[in-house]
Parts: structure tokens; sequence; C-alpha cells
């Protein structure tokens, strides 16, 4: 059986992944994201008004016309979890494929509002849910999809893998080793162990390679809370205001918040649009359990209305947690620093960053931008209270060990991000153009004639 792999997107920067594996006549997509900070550096940019052919040449959505150069069907467009760099372009690009999008329940949800909010096409793809340790055929040809549970920093994420006669396809993007996660279940290694063993072995490993030059191991989600329990406690005393920001999506974080609001004695609220998107979801789903009078206002109005509220009753009982951890323009808490909400900030307020930096110039550059306003309104920052959701040197050994790849594909970065997860791969044996393949996007690799 023939296998290719064409390599669409997210092979030359993090943003708009998208890859497509084809076993014999049927092809399997993986991801369909956005680039972020291709939309960000342009003013005012809707991207739900867009054509996407606009969004292909901003470089915002993958190219996906190297999809002609596979003769096959495509049976399945996989996203492996709710990150936009993976959703984000199935509103644009989904509706050319007649085949149904396969996600976890919590993906699918959030792929669903994105395909809702699309002004310019009628997907109306089927919406299959599948959990982690379910499976799928695909075609009629032997081909089985599995999707493996791992741990990053949105829930529901999975590793799928494409069984096939010639061995298995797993595509590893975004995860970390957690076996203390702070909701849901840890990180399957055994099944990875397993298909490791199985059949075939593992013809292909597709794998993130953001932090494969970073040493040691990524820590657990429980360490980011705990570090977040220290931060709370130690300003518990203050009796002015104290606002946090994190990833909106990162529904552990945003719980952990929550909570240790509640210990030190202030009533949490969820503001911003994607807070409540997020976080809503989660809790309608059953994933998440917030208090019951847990407020969260995602339009502007509601918003300034609960701003106006705090002021008005004491910053000192409220924790406003909020958008806006990157200083995208126009994230709520870009619009505090810049004095465009009721909210008002006196000396020695305290906004606690449950975030790092993503280290890319668009998101460097916003985000001290942020703090600059902030700082100049009179807060202290507390920042950098985080743990990163993808896997370190030693979790890529493990991966590789659990494996055994005969072929390994780095992803998710630039060609400069790819050099560590390459000298890391050389370590362990493969060698760069017989079974390491560096390649770019709109590329095909043929594994298999």
């Amino acid at each position: 059986m023939q296998i290719e792999i064409a390599t669409i997107g997210g092979y030359e920067a993090v943003g708009r992944q998208m890859t497509a594996v084809k076993a014999g006549s049927d092809v399997v997509v993986f991801d369909m994201g956005l680039n972020l900070s291709q939309v960000l550096i342009h003013d005012n940019v809707e991207t739900e008004k867009m054509h996407s052919l606009d969004l292909i040449d901003m470089g915002a959505i993958p190219d996906d016309r190297v999809m002609s150069d596979l003769e096959g069907d495509v049976q399945a467009i996989v996203p492996t979890h709710g990150h936009l760099d993976h959703i984000g372009a199935i509103s644009k690009l989904a509706h050319r494929y007649d085949a149904p999008i396969v996600a976890t329940p919590y993906t699918i949800e959030l792929v669903k509002q994105r395909i809702q909010s699309e002004n310019k096409f009628n997907v109306d793809n089927d919406l299959v849910k599948m959990g982690a340790g379910g499976t799928m055929s695909i075609g009629d040809s032997g081909v089985e999809l599995e999707f493996v549970n791992v741990t990053h920093s949105i829930i529901d994420a999975i590793n799928p893998v494409l069984h096939t006669p010639e061995g298995s396809v797993v595509y590893g993007l975004d995860k970390r080793m957690d076996h203390d996660p702070v909701i849901g279940d840890p990180i399957d290694m055994e099944r990875f162990r397993e298909i490791g063993r199985e059949g075939e072995g593992v013809l292909a490993y597709i794998e993130d390679c953001t932090n494969a030059g970073r040493k040691g191991r990524t820590p657990s989600e429980s360490v980011a809370k705990r570090h977040l329990q220290d931060v709370m406690h130690s300003v518990e005393d203050y009796d002015g205001g104290i606002v946090a920001t994190t990833f909106s999506s990162h529904i552990a974080r945003v719980r952990s918040l929550v909570e240790y609001a509640d210990e030190i004695g202030r009533q949490p609220v969820l503001l911003g649009r994607s807070m409540e998107k997020y976080s809503g979801t989660a809790e309608r789903l059953d994933f998440v359990d917030f208090p019951d009078d847990l407020g969260m206002y995602g339009h502007r109005k509601s918003v300034d209305r609960t701003f106006k509220r705090i002021m008005k009753e004491g910053k000192e009982d409220y924790l406003p947690i909020v958008t806006g951890h990157q200083g995208e323009p126009r994230a709520m808490l870009t619009r505090m620093g810049r004095g465009e909400t009721p909210y008002e900030f006196d000396d020695g307020d305290k906004v606690i960053f449950s975030a790092r930096v993503i280290p890319e110039p668009t998101n460097e550059g916003q985000r001290y931008q942020s703090e600059r306003l902030l700082k100049m309104q009179g807060a202290r920052i507390y920042d950098d209270i985080h743990v990163s959701g993808h896997l370190r040197e030693e979790g890529h050994y493990e991966m590789l060990d659990a494996l055994q790849p005969r072929n390994v594909i780095p992803a998710h970065q630039s060609m400069e991000g790819f050099a560590p997860y390459v000298d890391l791969c050389r370590d362990e044996g493969y060698s760069l153009g017989r079974d390491l393949h560096v390649t770019q996007n709109g590329n095909v690799i043929t594994l298999v004639e």
C-alpha cells in the first residue's frame, strides 16, 4: 500500500497546522489551523468575513492546493484539539472536502462555533464525536483511525494514529507528558508503547518540536497550580485591585484561578468573549464544575457594567479573570491598560499573568506594550506563572523510545526551530535524508511506493 504524507501547513512556522496522510486511495487530514500572528499584524481584520484565497495569500491559513497532488479521496478531517492554530481554518477549507470532521466532544463543540461564525462559506460537513480510546474504519482497505489521550494546555486533546498495513502513522502534535493533570486523565503512555510494538510498528511519527531545545521534562499542570496558589496567597492581604489573565482555552488554569480567588476572599468573574466561550462550553459539556454564582461576560456592554459594579462595590472584593495575556489589541486587559474600561488601576494594584509570552515577534511586541501601559497606571506585574503545554527534551526521548518509529517528521516550528529536534533524533540514530525528514509547507513525502 502506498503511503504519502503532505506537509501542508505548520512546517515553516508555528501556526496554520495542516497535514494529510494518504494510505492507498484513502486520505485523512489532520488539523486545519490559523496563523493568528499573520492576522494580528493587520488592523481590524475580521477573518470570518474574508475569503479563503485572501487568507492563504496573507499566510493566515494553509495553502491546501497541494492536496490535488494526492490521488485519493479524503475520508476524514481530524482536528487534534481546540486551539485556533489547529481548528481556525476549518470554516474556510473544510467545505472543499466531502468528509466528516472527527474530533473529541469539546473540540467538536469549538469547531461548531467556529463554523457558525463563518460568513463566506456554507460548511456542512458532518461533525462526528469520538473520545480518546475510540477507533473508526477509514475506507475499505483495512485502515483504522485511533485517538490516544494526551495532555496539553486545553482539555480533551488527543494524538490521532492512522493504522495501515504498512505500519502506523502517529500524528504527535501538541502535548506534554503530564501524569498528574488538574483536569482529565494522564497521557496514555501505555497505549503509545503498545502501538510501538504492534503489527508492523510505527511507520512514521510526526512531532511537535516547540520545546525540543529545552532540557529536562515539562512540569505537570499541578506544578503550575501550586505556583499560582503561592502567588495568590502572597497577595491575600492586599486591599486593592487584583486582576488575573491566562489563556482563555486553558480551562484547568481558569479553574485554579477561580478556586484560589475564593480562598483569598475574592469573588472571581470571567471577562472577555473568548473567556466566556471556552469556559462556558467546558461547563456546559461537564468538563468542569464552576461555582453557581460565577459570572461570565463576553459582550462589551456586559463587561463594562461588571467593571462599574466592581468599582462601586470595591475592587478588594473581586478577582477579574480577563483575556489579554499576549497583549492582543482588542482583548480585555489591553483595553484596561489603555483606560478604555470603567476599571481604574491604583498604584500597587496587582496584575497576574498566568501565561508566558508566545515567542513570536508580534506577540512579544504587543505584550511589552500592554505591560508598559499597565505599569504607567501603577500596576505591579506578576509574570510567568505557567507551565508549557509542549514536550521538552526528555519527553521527546521518551516518545521516541516508546514508539520506535521507522521515520520521523519534525513539525510545528520554523527551520531554525527544527534544529534542536533534529540533533535529538540524530543522537537516537536517525539520519537526515534517510529516515529523518525535514520538510516545508507544500511538500509530499512518499514513505512507501
